[in-house]
């Protein structure tokens, strides 16, 4: 049985499919060339909102047009998804993004000029298809979760929250030793209620773990998530909904190499592939908590000694995405963080969250996060 949240929903997508998808039918219907016009996804249209601190789209639109040799395939394509998606919204379906892949995928027998038989498959690869999917995105305003289109769930969360999720009421606070996974949908959760005063977003799964299971979250009064890594479009949305709608603030913790400290700009200021949707992802006022080169090399955290047995030698790999951040203007704006990837290049070392365990397996939970929120020790 269908939840009233998620029929509300599948209502609103497809109206919103059908008034924006009508304009070209209509056209279809008239004999005239179909055109849609889409929002650029190129590097060189996107922008930096320094007072907002977010990537934005810029101006620039692409004009599709089904009658042009060259945009007739990808023009074609694109009305395919969306007729795809708009069918799962009317027949009560959860399609995934690999539903949508195979559901699409097949060869189209034709003649050419010359009457020769031909044959061209509509997308081979899923990344096709997946290109797809953003540009109806684009096209119709909508992300993918309100279409009700489904991704494997990767963040994880607990604290002292209750949230409605389809007919089901449920306690983030009695999880056990697992966690709440955060389902694909998230602006489907309803929030209840909460008892905690800030959010603690952690790049690792297992400190996340670690933290869960001594109650870090009860003795600290927060909301505790874990991206598992690189986070995923629902972890996004769902911290940014917690600041928005509950006032409470969000601190990042990762490791202190340039894949961590992107992984917080990602949660602030959004990622570069997915500007046009950075102002429903993004939290601009998240604050980076750690672990940062300052910490290693320039405080008193880590004892010379310790942090000879902790730090590791960089990578070229880090070394080069490090060069490349500096040149990101969400960074080069930063002096701070300017500061931070300098640091790092002319040590050429990083550390992992589970290295601060050479102080002691509690000293991450009872020290040191706890001190950098109070004296607010953070990064912007």
């Amino acid at each position: 049985m269908v939840s009233q949240i998620d029929l509300q929903a599948r209502k609103r997508a497809a109206r919103a499919f059908f008034e924006k998808f009508k304009v070209i039918i209509n056209k279809i219907l008239r004999g005239e060339d179909p055109v849609m016009e889409i929002l650029a996804r190129t590097r060189a249209n996107i922008v930096f909102d320094e007072e907002r601190k977010l990537l934005l789209p810029g101006s620039k639109m692409l004009t599709r047009k089904f009658l042009d040799k060259g945009e007739a395939k990808r023009f074609a394509n694109t009305l395919l998804m969306a007729s795809l998606i708009y069918d799962a919204l009317l027949n009560d379906e959860y399609p995934t993004i690999r539903d949508l892949y195979y559901k699409g995928k097949h060869t189209i027998v034709y003649r050419d000029l010359k009457g020769r038989r031909r044959e061209e498959n509509t997308w081979n690869e899923q990344k096709e298809s997946d290109r797809l999917i953003v540009d109806v995105e684009v096209f119709t305003g909508m992300l993918r979760e309100e279409m009700l289109i489904l991704s494997k769930e990767k963040g994880k969360v607990v604290g002292n929250m209750r949230i409605r999720s389809g007919d089901d009421i449920i306690d983030l606070s009695r999880m056990g030793h697992g966690a709440y996974a955060i389902e694909p949908t998230p602006d489907l959760i309803e929030f209840i209620d909460v008892d905690a005063e800030y959010v603690l977003v952690i790049e690792k799964d297992a400190v996340f773990q670690q933290l869960h299971r001594i109650k870090f979250w009860q003795k600290n009064k927060c909301i505790l998530i874990t991206s598992s890594g690189q986070p995923d479009r629902a972890t996004r949305r769902f911290v940014r909904r917690l600041n928005d709608e509950l006032g409470l603030p969000v601190y990042i913790l990762t490791d202190a190499d340039p894949y961590g400290w992107y992984i917080f700009s990602v949660f602030r200021s959004g990622s570069i592939s997915l500007s046009f949707e950075n102002e429903r992802l993004a939290t601009p006022s998240a604050k980076f908590l750690g672990v940062s080169m300052s910490d290693i090399f320039e405080k008193n955290w880590l004892t010379p000694k310790e942090r000879k047995n902790v730090i590791i030698k960089a990578k070229e790999e880090d070394i080069k995405r490090a060069k490349e951040m500096m040149r990101y203007e969400w960074f080069k704006n930063s002096k701070k963080w300017m500061h931070e990837l300098k640091l790092f290049l002319k040590e050429k070392k990083k550390l992992e969250i589970e290295a601060l365990a050479v102080k002691g397996l509690k000293f991450l939970a009872e020290v040191y996060i706890p001190q950098k929120i109070q004296t607010k020790d953070w990064i912007e």
